[in-house]
């Protein structure tokens, strides 16, 4: 250990047992301890902490001069230990570097050190209110004695919090500065502890309790990009590459309903030709409903297909009462039932209702003014061909973006099962120690991973999350499908610490089923997609890990 150190433990155990006076610390102390800290102090002493040329826990010893006869006698040790090699202080092998940092802090304890240039400026100018040696010492010593006892007793929270409040009390006379900095860092971890335990109160099984439509933070950030959507979007012949690099990153909110139409494929390139087809193609929708649409039909398949429907669509998100309205869960049931006909490979399917939400509420928003309060709009507000209009673009948008995931609703739903194996072999190959801990516990990957599959995440994410997600969804030149499979792998791993520290199956499921993301942003949707492309840029090209093992 550092002589350095090695004294200033002397120096605390002296301060606690001597009287607070000047001049009984003089008469007590040691004539060897008092002339090296007179040395000190008088070396820096407005940069106490950061450049004085005393050691400093953490760092190698410094090249310093041969001491005097005075000194030498008192700091014979360390002059021993420094001299070993070229004589000149200089650390001479690794263990005698080694040796000198051994003492070092965390990095966490500097903010118990910080002097501001405010304090530094009085302090040469001779105010009064410089920090005198006694009190740095008793700064140095309660910064010391705070960290062995985290480490040492492992102290809670509270006991903690309690801690610092005393520290407080001691460092006031120290500055305002320094007190103040420790307030700020309390209230924060203080304020993220309240928040954490209110998320863990408003979670419901398998589905966040608090979904919101739209977020605030989402038009800033986007806003600089409507330029060239603008610029894209009224080219004569659009550029859908561009476009789809451009809205891979998220779509701005005045943007987002033009771009799904042409990312979707629902409209042509040609900006000539896209009102005519949006014409054709609402026009279409209408014939499918005066033909398909019939309640009262006698076909047996065609009643229990819609008998499903109508039993699923009022349970979709039940905490929006804009869901509730009788106006549009009519509108959804036109809207699934009709695909179901129209698809009879594999029919309705329960979790194709989550899908058509997204499209609904984007050309929704398309109508109204940016302020209103779309959760508790009234539809009846809307003249019926506008309503119309919004019914017809989500039947088409959705039947566009089911196309490259329909095997996932075929009989036996096939493609949901190989993609569930396929998360299965990813997450062995990316974290073997999460993999064998959901199998020790034994939580099967189609326990919980189903329902990511079937549902694209739309009961894990909030509404507005899943609507920045489907940006990249479908600005994907490949098709989503693919895609998706990492993005689900990102997200499983992104709650390893969580799942790490439950030890059996209930915990595990209860946790997996209910994740806490009720308060994610598009901010956590963009740090997910940027993970998931890159375990797809890593594990794409090596495809021995979407093979099935024998």
């Amino acid at each position: 250990m550092d002589n350095n150190y090695v004294g200033q433990t002397e120096e605390k155990s002296k301060i606690a047992a001597i009287p607070t006076s000047t001049e009984e610390s003089a008469a007590t102390h040691s004539s060897a301890i008092e002339a090296k800290s007179s040395t000190i102090i008088i070396a820096n002493s407005t940069s106490f902490w950061k450049n004085s040329g005393r050691a400093v826990p953490g760092r190698p010893s410094p090249k310093r001069d041969i001491l005097d006869n005075t000194n030498s006698k008192n700091c014979a040790a360390g002059a021993v230990h420094r001299d070993r090699g070229n004589g000149f202080g200089m650390v001479s092998t690794f263990r005698d570097y080694q040796q000198s940092v051994s003492d070092a802090w965390d990095t966490g304890d500097d903010e118990f050190c910080i002097i501001n240039s405010t304090e530094a400026a009085a302090s040469e100018a001779g105010d009064a209110a410089s920090i005198s040696r006694q009190v740095s010492q008793s700064v140095a010593l309660n910064v010391i004695e705070t960290h062995s006892r985290i480490n040492q007793n492992h102290v809670t929270n509270h006991e903690a919090s309690d801690g610092s409040h005393s520290n407080n009390d001691q460092l006031t006379a120290a500055g305002g500065s320094i007190v103040e900095d420790i307030n700020k860092e309390e209230e924060r971890r203080s304020s993220q502890d309240t928040n954490e335990n209110r998320s863990r109160l408003r979670n419901y099984p398998g589905r966040p309790q608090l979904q919101k439509i739209s977020s605030n933070s989402q038009d800033g950030e986007y806003e600089t990009k409507i330029e060239k959507f603008q610029l894209l979007l009224n080219s004569p012949q659009l550029d859908l590459v561009a476009l789809k690099k451009l809205s891979w990153s998220g779509v701005p909110r005045k943007m987002r309903a033009v771009s799904w139409r042409l990312l979707s494929k629902y409209l042509p390139p040609s900006g000539e030709r896209r009102n005519a087809v949006l014409e054709s193609k609402r026009q279409g929708y209408q014939d499918l409903r005066h033909n398909y649409f019939r309640v009262d039909s006698q076909d047996e398949t065609q009643q229990d297909t819609y008998r499903q429907i109508h039993i699923d669509v009022p349970r979709m998100n039940p905490q929006i009462p804009l869901f509730q309205q009788q106006l549009v869960q009519e509108m959804f049931e036109r809207v699934l039932f009709i695909w179901a006909i129209r698809h009879p490979a594999s029919g309705y399917v329960q979790g194709i209702n989550d899908l058509v939400t997204p499209f609904f509420i984007v050309f929704l928003q398309e109508v109204l003014s940016p302020n209103t309060d779309l959760e508790k709009y009234n539809m009846s507000q809307l003249p019926e061909e506008t309503r119309n209009i919004i019914e017809a673009d989500s039947f088409w948008c959705l039947s566009k973006f089911l196309d490259c995931i329909q095997d996932n609703y075929i009989f036996a739903q096939l493609g949901i099962q190989e993609k569930v194996n396929q998360l299965k072999d990813l997450i062995q190959r990316i974290d073997v120690n999460l993999h064998r801990h959901l199998q020790t516990h034994g939580v099967d990957y189609l326990q919980f991973s189903f329902r990511w599959m079937n549902n694209l995440l739309t009961r894990e994410l909030p509404l507005h999350c899943t609507i920045r997600l489907w940006d990249t969804y479908l600005a994907e030149s490949d098709g989503f499908a693919l895609f998706h499979l990492y993005v689900c792998a990102a997200f499983l791993l992104h709650w390893k610490d969580q799942l790490m520290q439950q030890n059996d199956f209930q915990g595990l499921m209860l946790l997996l089923q209910n994740l806490p993301t009720h308060n994610w942003s598009d901010r956590q949707i963009n740090v997910l997609l940027a993970e998931a492309f890159r375990l797809k840029f890593t594990y794409a090209d090596a495809p021995k890990h979407l093979e099935m093992k024998s």
